[in-house]
C-alpha cells in the first residue's frame, strides 16, 4: 500500500507538471529562469528610471524623490490676468504709450502681487506693486516709450522683446506691501505669467485696441476714486462717546442769537 501511495503521488507530480504551461522545461531550466526574473526585479528596483534605491542603507530615497516629483509640479495660480499672457500697446514711435490689464485675487487669502520688467529704462507700471484682497481686482497702468524703428518699417503686430513679469505671494491681512517682501520670502514667491508686448495700430480700431481703450478710461477712473477723500457718512464721534451734530450745532446757535436779540430790543 506505501508503494502504491508513493507511486501515486509521484504520477500526480508528474502530470502536475505537464498541465504547466512549459511542460516540456526541465526543473533545472525552472529554477534558472526563477533566478533569472528575481535579478532583474531586484535591478529594476535599484535602477528605475536612473535612480540607485537601496532599500537597506538608504531609507530616506522615497522622501528625495517624492519632493522632486512635488517641485516638477505646477503652481496654483493666486491672481487672474486680463488679458492673460499678452500686454496691447498702441504703436506711436518716439512717444510714451499705455497698457493695461486687469488683476484679481481669486484665492481666499490676501495676495501681493509685484511687477518685473526687463526694460527699466524705458517701462514702469502703476502700481507697481500692492496687496489685493479676497476677490478684490484693480486695472493696472503700464507705460513704456516706443523707440523709433531703424527704418520706417510699422512694428503693428509684432512682438517686442521686452517681457513683463507678474509674481505673487500669499501675505496675512495685517501686512502693509512693502516691495522687500519679496526679497524676504523668495522661497515663496510665485510666478503667476510673463507677459510679452504686442503693438498694435492706433489708427485702425480693432477689438483689442477697444478692449485696452476701455481698461485705461477704468484704471483712470479707480486712480480719481482713490485721491478723493472718504465720504462721511454719518455724525463725527469725538473723544467717548460724545457727538457732534453740525445741524444740532447750528440750531443752537441760532435760538442763542435769537434770544440775544429779544434781550436788546426789550
Amino acid at each position: 500500500m506505501a508503494l502504491a501511495n508513493e507511486k501515486s503521488v509521484s504520477d500526480g507530480k508528474i502530470w502536475g507538471l505537464c498541465k504547466l504551461p512549459f511542460w516540456h522545461s526541465t526543473s533545472s531550466s525552472v529554477a534558472a529562469s526563477s533566478s533569472s526574473v528575481a535579478s532583474s526585479s531586484s535591478s529594476f528596483r535599484q535602477h528605475h528610471n536612473g535612480i540607485s534605491v537601496d532599500h537597506h542603507s538608504n531609507i530616506h530615497a522615497p522622501l528625495k524623490v517624492s519632493s522632486v516629483a512635488k517641485s516638477l509640479l505646477p503652481t496654483r495660480r493666486k491672481l487672474s490676468l486680463d488679458p492673460q499672457n499678452k500686454l496691447y500697446f498702441p504703436y506711436e514711435p518716439g512717444k510714451q504709450v499705455k497698457s493695461a490689464i486687469r488683476i484679481k485675487n481669486i484665492t481666499k487669502n490676501h495676495v501681493a502681487f509685484k511687477f518685473q520688467t526687463t526694460g527699466p529704462k524705458s517701462c514702469y507700471m502703476r502700481p507697481p506693486g500692492g496687496i489685493l484682497a479676497p476677490d478684490e481686482s484693480l486695472i493696472a497702468t503700464v507705460f513704456k516709450f516706443v523707440e523709433p524703428p531703424d527704418n520706417n518699417e510699422k512694428q503693428v503686430g509684432k512682438k517686442s522683446r521686452v517681457k513683463f513679469k507678474v509674481m505673487s505671494l500669499k501675505v496675512k491681512d495685517d501686512v502693509d506691501y512693502v516691495p522687500e517682501l519679496f526679497d524676504e520670502r523668495r522661497d515663496e514667491v510665485a510666478v503667476e505669467q510673463v507677459l510679452g508686448v504686442v503693438f498694435l495700430d492706433a489708427e485702425r480700431p480693432c477689438p483689442a485696441l477697444e478692449k485696452l481703450n476701455r481698461q485705461l478710461a477704468e484704471a483712470e477712473a479707480e486712480v480719481e476714486a482713490r485721491k478723493r477723500p472718504p465720504e462721511d457718512t454719518g455724525p463725527k464721534i469725538v473723544g467717548e462717546g460724545l457727538v457732534i451734530d453740525e445741524w444740532k450745532e447750528r440750531r443752537e446757535r441760532y435760538l442763542a442769537r435769537q434770544q440775544v436779540d429779544g434781550v436788546d430790543s426789550g
